[in-house]
């Protein structure tokens, strides 16, 4: 479950990222204020997310460092971002909360999945 969940959570990522990006400028208006690093970042991360969704569905024991990897990075994304927040910079409520579910996400996995591999490969 948790690797389908991370892979279904990198293709969503993937398809709201790219929608904004690529989208031209009517999707870029009605995304709001966004704010670039954090969209580019996502956007980039939801592959590796698609990867370690995967890796966790084969039981691969290094998707527990990619899980460790994306919790750190989108971490320090968030904080970024707060920073930009504090600094006056234009956000959307809507990417505090993508954030902070993100990070919450990726933390869970990073936690759950030693244990979650382990007793999937004793039985």
């Amino acid at each position: 479950m948790a690797g389908g969940l991370a892979l279904a959570f990198g293709l969503a990522t993937l398809a709201e990222g790219g929608g904004v990006l690529f989208g031209g400028p009517a999707a870029r208006a009605e995304a709001g204020n966004v704010v670039p690093f954090v969209l580019v970042f996502n956007f980039a991360a939801g592959f590796i997310y698609v990867v370690a969704g995967a890796a966790t569905l084969a039981r691969r024991a290094w998707a527990v460092w990619l899980a460790r990897a994306l919790a750190l990075a989108t971490g320090l994304v968030f904080v970024a971002f707060g920073v930009h927040v504090i600094g006056g910079g234009a956000f959307e409520v809507r990417t505090v909360v993508a954030m902070t579910l993100r990070t919450l996400f990726w933390v869970v996995q990073a936690l759950a999945l030693p244990s979650l591999l382990r007793r999937g490969s004793s039985s």
